[in-house]
């Protein structure tokens, strides 16, 4: 797995936004699904990760000049965080468990989390 693999851009001239990836958590009782998305302000990537419910996430980093490497995207997935105040739903739960990824960026991200929860018996 190439974890320095890195896309030259998160945009293709549609928008300044783009969905980098997509976690779905089956085994949630809720069926939670979460997105990342980029958008672009003065040659800035901003992240930001959506969910059903609209809870507010602390993540790192939140903002880079470049494209993520693929290893530093997994790391922004596996330490975000929301918070206490204001929780909506039992988003915490859910994120101790292993997300099922899809991102057509990063297409070795759904190989390193289905390994991942196939290590852990999910799969």
């Amino acid at each position: 797995m190439n974890f320095d693999y890195q896309p030259k851009t998160y945009f293709n001239g549609t928008g300044a936004n783009a969905l980098i990836a997509k976690l779905t958590y089956p085994e949630s009782q809720w069926g939670e699904e979460i997105c990342i998305f980029a958008t672009t302000i003065d040659g800035l990537n901003y992240y930001e990760i959506v969910d059903f419910y609209g809870n507010e996430y602390s993540i790192k980093p939140d903002e880079s000049s470049k494209p993520l490497k693929l290893q530093e995207l997994i790391l922004l997935i596996e330490s975000m965080e929301v918070a206490k105040k204001g929780e909506m739903g039992a988003i915490n739960q859910t994120l101790l468990g292993i997300p099922v990824a899809e991102s057509t960026l990063y297409p070795q991200l759904k190989d390193y989390f289905d390994q991942k929860r196939n290590h852990f018996g999910f799969i």
